[in-house]
């Protein structure tokens, strides 16, 4: 779905990203794992289009999606979770969800104004599909909640919940697990699990959780220094002695 090809960002004199090629099959999950400083939300921001590359180029569907702006990306199926969620934290959770599809009506003076129809018709279906996402996530209790007000991990799932809104093709994650209690991390697993299956959604996911990797993800990079160590499923990443040795650390 998603090809890499060589991808290399510089800061000044440091190779952020260096060389890094890797493909994301269709309907998978594939974690992005690897040390602090190793490129990988550099990576993820070249890919959503929120920094451009220096050299090479992304493949999105045959598509070559290179140096896209997120908001064109958007309207492509490709959208990205942050690892500190950004909520609009006066709106309701309804509101937060009603928000996310573009170009409605009611966002130009012009159609509020004068379509003031269309703008009512356009709310009541955006409603609609508002509260069955809501629905999905199990957060039906905080319909109503400002977003300010809800935990960490009710805010990712809230992240969660945008996606659905527009129904994405391609999610990128980063760290979703991030602060998040035990208990939350399972509802966030969940509804991973179930958008990937009963939706066909594909994941990228940035995650330091290797438990969390391991339950989710069917194929997953390591990257270190700006580069792709390996790649392999999880239990080959588990094993490898560079990953270890790079990532894991090695017991005392």
């Amino acid at each position: 779905m998603l090809s890499i090809q060589n991808i290399s960002k510089n800061f000044g004199g440091i190779k952020a990203v260096n060389n890094v090629s890797l493909k994301i099959k269709r309907g998978s999950i594939t974690g992005l794992i690897g040390p602090n400083g190793a490129g990988k939300s550099t990576l993820f921001n070249i890919i959503a289009g929120n920094l451009p590359s220096d050299s090479g180029n992304i493949i999105l569907e045959e598509e070559d999606i290179t140096h896209c702006p997120s908001h064109e990306l958007f309207d492509k199926g490709l959208l990205r979770t942050f690892q500190i969620a950004h909520e609009f934290s006066k709106l309701t959770v309804l509101e937060n969800l009603m928000v996310v599809p573009g170009s409605q009506t009611g966002e130009k003076l012009i159609g509020a104004w004068f379509n003031h129809s269309k703008v009512k018709s356009e709310e009541i279906i955006i409603r609609k599909k508002a509260l069955e996402v809501i629905e999905f996530l199990k957060l039906d209790h905080l319909t109503h909640e400002l977003a300010g007000n809800l935990s960490g991990g009710q805010k990712k799932l809230l992240e969660l919940g945008r996606t659905m809104m527009v129904d994405a093709k391609l999610v990128l994650l980063d760290e979703v697990g991030a602060g998040v209690n035990r208990t939350l991390l399972k509802d966030i697993s969940s509804t991973i699990m179930r958008l990937n299956k009963e939706r066909g959604y594909t994941f990228c996911m940035i995650e330091h959780d290797i438990d969390f990797i391991s339950e989710l993800c069917d194929w997953v990079v390591v990257m270190a220094e700006g580069k792709v160590l390996t790649q392999g499923n999880i239990e080959e990443i588990k094993n490898n002695e560079t990953v270890i040795e790079a990532y894991l650390g090695r017991a005392k």
